[in-house]
């Protein structure tokens, strides 16, 4: 059960009878009092959510997909294969143009239906699609094209057959590729950033988060099932986990927070799907000055200075104790 669905249907009767009021007279003042009220009603129940709450929403059924980012674009071609093995639909990628740039694009692709979502393996990438990956950043930074990623991924597939075909190498290699190409490379998490299977195409000179997606090494299921052997405790861990877009802020794992509608992106899906993409326009208008040298060099240390280590003996022995 998604919890921000839930609330929302406590709000559908209000707003059906508003819609059907502003199509008799849009500007009575019963009609101004209904929407005052929905309005004062979406800020209290949206305006502050818990962590849980937000991967509620990183996973709303009608949050924009990775689908109508692409079909945002000026031009999309996509390619396929990894060459070795397959196509993996659950990873698309391919040559496009974004505000009339030449950009190469790699998007992790949920469903909107069961079907959709099945055929994509539900956004959980195989080995080839990462592979896949690695062919079109290499094929970026030959041309000299800015790489833009949208992560949208519970995890990567993690099943036996990927397993037999190397899935840990798979996303390492795409870790090594992205550390080394010498193109801008901004990364975007548009819903759920899970574990590995997200790492393997974020790892960017600019992370752009939306402020209701989730980020993190583990799922607050699968946390929670490691931790204490019981999903059920998922919101705890979610709020254990760190995983919102200010918590990695301010960790500095993420550079950019793009703001939703109060109730969540899908509320106005097409302006929110545009503002993203301004964010990333506004991010490669910075980074694409930048020489090759320099530009490696910047994002070696933006990882360098991502977590800390303390080691209390060596601390004491500095100070003296």
């Amino acid at each position: 059960m998604n919890v921000i669905v839930e609330r929302e249907k406590s709000l559908s009767a209000l707003e059906s009878r508003i819609e059907a009021l502003r199509e008799r007279d849009a500007g009575s003042d019963e009609v101004k009092q209904l929407e005052s009220k929905v309005e004062q009603l979406r800020r209290d129940m949206f305006g502050n959510l818990t962590p849980w709450e937000r991967v509620n929403m990183a996973r709303h059924p009608k949050r924009p997909l990775s689908s109508d980012y692409l079909a945002a674009l000026d031009a999309f071609d996509e390619l396929h294969g990894d060459r070795h093995f397959r196509d993996d639909p659950a990873l698309v990628g391919g040559f496009a143009k974004l505000r009339g740039r030449r950009v190469v694009v790699l998007a992790q692709m949920k469903g909107r239906d069961t079907k959709e979502n099945i055929r994509n393996n539900f956004g959980m990438v195989s080995p080839e699609g990462y592979r896949k990956a690695k062919r079109l950043m290499e094929l970026a930074s030959r041309f000299r094209l800015p790489i833009v990623t949208f992560v949208d991924t519970s995890g990567a597939d993690p099943g036996l057959s990927s397993e037999e075909r190397a899935q840990g190498e798979a996303i390492a290699a795409c870790l090594v590729t992205l550390a080394k190409v010498e193109v801008p490379v901004v990364a975007s998490i548009i819903g759920e950033g899970g574990s590995g299977g997200a790492l393997a195409i974020g790892l960017a000179d600019h992370v752009i988060m939306a402020e209701n997606a989730v980020y993190s090494v583990a799922s607050p299921e699968g946390c929670a099932a490691i931790l204490w052997g019981d999903a059920a405790r998922a919101p705890e861990a979610a709020e254990r986990l760190k995983l919102t877009a200010a918590d990695l802020e301010g960790f500095g794992i993420v550079d950019e927070i793009v703001a939703e509608p109060i109730g969540g992106a899908h509320r106005d899906g097409a302006r929110f799907v545009e503002k993203m993409l301004d964010a990333v326009d506004g991010a490669l208008r910075l980074l694409e000055p930048l020489a090759p040298d320099a530009l490696r060099e910047a994002r070696y240390q933006k990882y360098r200075r991502i977590g800390a280590w303390h080691d209390d003996a060596a601390t004491r022995a500095v100070s003296g104790a």
